[in-house]
């Protein structure tokens, strides 16, 4: 599996990666604008990411305006819906609009922040990306 982390925190982000890694290849990027820039690149190379964890609060580009670019280019390069990236928004502002606002984007899950192995395991077994 080919996983994307996109955090602004420099602790989340490594935290984040160091259990994603155990998943698979992951890459990891401090921004929106870095994320689009990775995504874009995967994209071109035809490695498409399998995963991508987004947080919401980032400078720059926040994370449902990066969810929204992602979905975008994928319907423009006519990538399936069954052959696009998941992407669970990751982040310590569950109240009800921001959750709105991601699943209307277009994200498939939501990790609150703090987190575990745990939590991200059972995020990706619901998914369907491990067993």
């Amino acid at each position: 599996m080919k996983i994307l982390v996109v955090d602004d925190d420099p602790v989340s982000r490594k935290m984040l990666q160091k259990i994603m890694s155990s998943f698979g290849e992951c890459e990891e990027v401090e921004n929106g604008k870095a994320a689009m820039k990775s995504f874009e690149q995967s994209l071109e190379n035809d490695t498409p990411f399998d995963l991508i964890t987004l947080d919401i609060i980032m400078p720059e580009m926040d994370g449902i305006d990066a969810l929204n670019r992602i979905r975008e280019l994928e319907t423009e390069k006519g990538v399936p819906l069954e052959k696009r990236a998941k992407i669970f928004m990751v982040t310590s502002h569950s109240d009800e609009d921001t959750v709105t606002a991601s699943v209307k984007a277009g994200c498939d899950d939501y990790i609150v922040k703090p987190f575990n192995r745990e939590t991200i395991l059972a995020k990706l077994k619901k998914s369907g990306l491990v067993s």
